[in-house]
């Protein structure tokens, strides 16, 4: 089978681009991610010659923009997602248009563009619609909306995302990604097979490395990012009265913040331990902090580590990383589940051409 030919948009760490790749199906013409960290992180992992570290408009006006068979990436979503001030006039939520405008000049057959599931019900997603009816800049493209559940797709996290496919109008319409883990979910047990559960480092190494003019932290190995945090006592009390699949309801009152007394609904997640036998809550970019989640490790009066954060992300434990240990958990919060990036890449390369 001929090798098909992609640009990665907003690529932050590469987990599209890995999920693409590693099908065998793929190479990268061209990359775009703006935050330098991330991109040296895809860099690390894919290749510095492809990648175009910085603003996508500038990209987009001064690169010569090779003609690819797919577009793939996913605009940043803080504009719109449910856990952000869903302001409409956050300039983020104009970057779909730079997607769009790459799609009109690289004329790829498919287009894959990924983000939360309220895009569907965002004025952005409306007006890339009016932009492929008659008459607008992708009049030859035709957009398909799906939401997904990486779970079913093998992903050890349950995550919701919308997937939007677009085709050329002379080719088919496109069907639904059919998951195939759909009634047996991988889990949190099977992602952690073989990670040592007791962690005492908390630094990560202290290693530096240049990237696109800058000092920084790296490179790491996926295994270096097994590192926790320097709790106060009020947590490690906390973390050691919550019982497996337990919460922040399951602590006694002297234990609870003022808020949890005053709320006795909502929220279950916060302070909630990941169960063994399912698949993990969603991973964001703060996924260290258990108040602002289930992310405490199921039996470790801890959160979850960047290793395992990473590995429920489905990143490939050779996987490395550069940037801060924020930096890094911004990265890996942010990235599309591996295994959904390959599903959807041999869902891609099965379409007619």
């Amino acid at each position: 089978m001929t090798t098909l030919r992609l640009i990665d948009l907003f690529a932050g760490a590469g987990g599209m681009t890995q999920g693409f790749t590693e099908t065998g199906l793929y190479s990268v013409a061209q990359a775009v991610e703006w935050d330098r960290a991330a991109a040296a992180t895809y860099a690390a992992n894919h290749g510095a010659d492809h990648v175009h570290v910085g603003d996508i408009t500038k990209w987009r006006e001064a690169a010569d923009i090779p003609e690819v068979d797919v577009v793939i990436g996913g605009p940043p979503c803080q504009g719109f997602s449910a856990l952000g001030k869903q302001d409409v006039q956050d300039a983020r939520n104009r970057l779909w248009r730079e997607y769009a405008l790459t799609i009109r000049a690289s004329q790829p057959k498919y287009f894959v563009l990924e983000n939360v599931t309220q895009f569907l019900t965002s004025p952005q997603f409306r007006s890339l619609r009016r932009w492929t009816h008659r008459g607008g800049p992708l009049s030859d493209y035709a957009v398909h909306p799906f939401i997904l559940n990486a779970a079913d797709f093998g992903a050890f996290q349950s995550r919701r995302r919308a997937v939007v496919i677009g085709r050329r109008r002379d080719l088919p319409r496109v069907a639904m990604p059919e998951g195939d883990w759909t009634d047996q979910h991988r889990t949190v047990r099977q992602a952690f097979e073989g990670i040592e559960s007791s962690v005492s480092q908390i630094e990560l190494p202290s290693r530096k490395q240049r990237f696109a003019g800058a000092e920084l932290a790296g490179v790491y190995t996926s295994e270096d990012l097994h590192v926790t945090r320097r709790y106060e006592k009020i947590s490690t009390d906390r973390f050691a009265e919550i019982p497996l699949g337990g919460n922040r309801f399951d602590l006694p009152d002297h234990l609870k913040a003022r808020c949890w007394i005053e709320h006795t609904t909502g929220a279950a997640d916060v302070m909630g331990r990941l169960r063994w036998d399912r698949p993990s809550v969603t991973i964001r970019t703060e996924f260290f902090k258990p108040e602002k989640g289930r992310y405490l490790h199921p039996v470790e009066d801890r959160a979850i580590t960047h290793f395992e954060a990473a590995v429920l992300q489905g990143f490939p434990r050779s996987y490395r990383w550069m940037g801060s240990k924020v930096q890094i958990a911004k990265q890996i919060g942010n990235a599309v589940p591996v295994q959904l990036s390959t599903a959807l890449a041999r869902h891609i390369a099965a379409l007619p051409r």
